[in-house]
């Protein structure tokens, strides 16, 4: 995105520059949008090369003011809107470029369609959980690892990969214990994939908190976490960059899960009846098992302590610190037993 590599700069024309100038800004900047600004910022309009087509047709000089072709109300995203909703923005417009603006009206980014629809690369890593036992999923796993199970063709811990892969990861560890060496074997060091893949060995099973206490060295940058086990639909890159815009020290992401009575309610007071609900359903919000760390929320944990991730949650809150859930909407599995599997399998098959 523009708004990233300050590119989106060079289309910047103040308020009164000629049609000319417009001209060399397109022909500079190679965005196809001029953006013309106010001295404080402010975004005032925007120029195209159809709008400068539509001008020299009208008769109109190089040298009058660009601010008169240009169009005073273009489309515009505040920063904290996501990629999907921009690409979704871009498509429902049909426009290729997508002005950023702060709350004053001040340009900020830029999107450009060619560059929001290519993944941007990212250097946070993803530790992904593929050492569990799978009891629940035997006999499948008594010679294979769970997330090692075949789903439509390849591991289901490959299909956690592409997809992460697809949006800019590229820096992997995996998590192994039980039968860890097929994991290995597999993968190696990710060059097949043209990723790089390192590796945490659990003597014995330590959660997933416990697990990541073995990263040595610790990481730098915020870091996403999740179990070998899940397959989802949901934008890896987007949960990251709401973990950083809240500036929390955890995320975790969460699915409303519903639960409808099989009865009609009574609801009393005391002894006496005060009304009645046919069986209502109930909604809470349930751990996705996929999360976003920053490095120093791995202050709490102690090498090689067993661990789990609600209790990191706690402790960092015990502490004071900010841990944040993060709604999501995508389609989720938890493949925990064998009905789970064949759902995963028809699932992903269709969608081939």
């Amino acid at each position: 995105m523009s708004q990233e590599n300050q590119s989106w700069t060079k289309t910047l024309l103040p308020l009164g520059s000629s049609i000319q100038d417009a001209i060399l800004n397109l022909d500079q900047s190679g965005l196809q949008i001029v953006l013309i600004t106010a001295a404080d910022g402010r975004l005032c309009g925007t120029v195209t090369d159809g709008d400068v087509r539509r001008a020299l047709l009208r008769g109109l000089s190089l040298q009058e003011r660009a601010d008169d072709i240009m169009f005073r109300s273009p489309m515009v995203a505040p920063p904290e809107v996501g990629r999907e909703m921009v690409l979704q923005l871009m498509r429902a417009n049909k426009i290729h470029q997508l002005p950023v603006v702060d709350a004053e009206h001040r340009v900020v980014g830029l999107h450009v369609w060619d560059e929001i629809i290519a993944p941007s690369r990212r250097d946070n890593m993803m530790v992904i959980m593929a050492g569990g036992l799978g009891k629940r999923l035997r006999p499948f796993t008594e010679d294979c690892p769970k997330p090692m199970l075949p789903v439509a063709g390849k591991p289901m811990l490959e299909h956690i990969i592409d997809r992460a892969r697809a949006e800019g990861f590229s820096r992997f560890v995996l998590s192994v214990h039980y039968l860890g060496h097929m994991v290995e074997e597999y993968f190696g060091n990710g060059e097949r994939w043209q990723i790089s893949i390192d590796y945490l060995r659990e003597d014995h099973p330590l959660g997933t908190a416990g697990a990541i206490s073995l990263l040595d060295p610790q990481p730098d940058l915020p870091f996403l976490v999740t179990n070998g086990d899940v397959l989802t639909d949901i934008n890896y890159a987007e949960m990251l960059d709401f973990h950083t815009h809240h500036g929390a020290l955890a995320t975790m992401a969460v699915r409303q899960h519903e639960w409808q009575h099989p009865f009609g309610v009574v609801r009393t007071k005391g002894i006496e009846i005060v009304g009645f609900e046919e069986k209502p359903i109930h909604r809470t919000h349930v751990n996705a098992g996929i999360y976003v760390l920053d490095p120093a929320a791995l202050s709490v944990l102690s090498k090689g302590e067993p661990c789990d991730m609600p209790t990191l949650f706690e402790r960092l809150q015990n502490q004071g610190k900010s841990t944040i859930a993060y709604p999501m909407h995508e389609p989720w599995l938890d493949v925990g037993r064998p009905d789970d599997l064949e759902r995963a399998r028809l699932t992903i098959k269709n969608h081939l």
